[in-house]
């Protein structure tokens, strides 16, 4: 049998590899960025470069008890999905056709970047409800799927 993980799976552990630099109290999310089976970039969610991470002073959204997947503007951080946007553009990799893997679904503000980004495929291995973001995607024609690395499966979402 080969012990050789499939592309998703590689690419998939790389995302919670990335996710462990994550400074985010709530949730630790990576990112991973590829085109052609290469690595383009990677993100994780945190503060941003030079400003004090959540963990120096403490979460905003649980001081003003913001709940899960609402007001994503009431962060300090930047989504992992965005940082490596971010790499790839300050790195001067093109964005455009790339696939995103990333261990949790992206949130609308996220979708529209990755739209704009011209990203056509995500994988998550973690499912977020943002049915804005799911939309938008459609809308797009951006392949939303969903995959499991223990079990190797893919199930499309949108």
């Amino acid at each position: 049998m080969d012990k050789r993980p499939s592309w998703q799976q590689y690419f998939m552990e790389m995302a919670y590899l990335a996710s462990k630099r994550s400074t985010c109290l709530r949730r630790a999310v990576g990112a991973v960025l590829v085109r052609d089976n290469q690595i383009i970039s990677t993100g994780y969610n945190g503060s941003p470069k030079g400003v004090p991470h959540c963990a120096e002073v403490g979460c905003l959204r649980e001081q003003l008890k913001v709940p899960s997947g609402q007001k994503h503007e009431l962060c300090r951080g930047v989504h992992a999905e965005q940082n490596a946007i971010i790499q790839a553009a300050i790195n001067g990799s093109s964005t455009r056709g790339a696939s995103l893997y990333c261990t949790h679904q992206p949130c609308s503000i996220c979708a529209r970047l990755i739209i704009n980004a011209e990203i056509k495929m995500v994988f998550v291995s973690e499912t977020y409800p943002d049915a804005l973001g799911e939309q938008l995607f459609k809308e797009a024609g951006v392949e939303l799927i969903q995959f499991t690395p223990a079990t190797n499966k893919l199930k499309k979402l949108v």
